[in-house]
């Protein structure tokens, strides 16, 4: 028994350092980096990684390149229209179980590149970032899909954004959509600094987002967690507000105000935006 016990011992660290060392395509070497051309033909490129620091750096370049710093392997291939940018973390039985250092992945994309973007986090963190304010990355579509962790956007004009979140924290500032959609299922988004027209649906966990300017519908909808919503002083709008059970709340002065248990509406200002409030449980707060 104890020179079975020893052999599998043997045979378990052998598979470890060749899991550590190798990967399908050789040595995985400490640093590692890819490269695909983007082509008018490219519509979208997608990044999806875990357990990784990730950093996306728009620049002035013709192509996208992922550079990788630790354990792990990065690839960018082309599928048709879409470029891939994937990372693959190396274990034992699905565990990592030697990987205590940090590895962490830079991906540099064209700064005029203006089609569609994929983001898939599993976990680790993911920062994604425009010039500035007065310079922001413009993009048709931005899809971002968080399972846990964290990433953080910022300076961004965009055709439609597209955030679900099913746990993790959300960090964004600076963007201006024609249309947003928020899915909360749990952790928290925080948004500052949003312009465009607002669609969000809260399961569980928390949504908070500061408008510049209010110059569309927004409709929110909380089954559970909570929705702040902060609007300019100026902002007109006409809330139109139901609650089955929690609250929804307005900080705003409401001119032919109806409020009861069940319901909260009224107009501010000029009343030209509709605000759609629905509350099944949890709260909604307009401030």
């Amino acid at each position: 028994m104890k020179k079975i016990l020893i052999i599998f011992l043997v045979i378990t660290g052998a598979y470890i350092g060749w899991n550590y060392m190798f990967d399908g395509s050789g040595v995985n070497f400490a640093q590692a980096e890819d490269a695909v051309k983007v082509t008018n033909d490219t519509d979208k490129i997608s990044i999806d990684v875990s357990s990784v620091e990730t950093v996306i750096v728009p620049e002035e370049r013709d192509d996208v390149r992922a550079e990788l710093e630790g354990e792990g392997t990065v690839k960018v291939k082309k599928h048709g229209d879409e470029i891939k940018v994937s990372v693959k973390r190396k274990g034992f039985f699905w565990f990592n179980w030697f990987e205590m250092d940090k590895t962490t992945m830079t991906v540099y994309i064209p700064e005029d590149y203006e089609k569609d973007m994929n983001i898939e986090l599993g976990s680790g963190e993911i920062v994604f970032k425009g010039e500035s304010a007065d310079n922001p990355m413009k993009l048709r579509d931005l899809s971002l899909n968080i399972g846990s962790g964290r990433a953080a956007l910022e300076n961004f004009v965009v055709e439609e954004l597209v955030n679900h979140s099913s746990s993790g924290e959300v960090e964004m500032n600076s963007i201006n959509a024609e249309a947003g959609s928020f899915d909360v299922s749990s952790g928290s988004v925080h948004v500052k600094n949003y312009s465009g027209k607002l669609d969000a649906d809260v399961s569980s966990g928390e949504l908070e987002i500061q408008m510049d300017q209010l110059f569309d519908d927004v409709s929110l909808d909380v089954s559970s967690g909570y929705i702040g919503l902060d609007l300019p002083e100026d902002a007109g709008f006409t809330l139109n507000g139901k609650v089955s059970s929690g609250n929804i709340s307005s900080d705003f002065p409401l001119q032919d105000k109806e409020q009861s248990d069940n319901r909260l509406g009224g107009k501010h200002g000029s009343g030209k935006f509709e605000i759609d409030a629905d509350v099944s449980s949890g709260n909604i707060n307009i401030k």
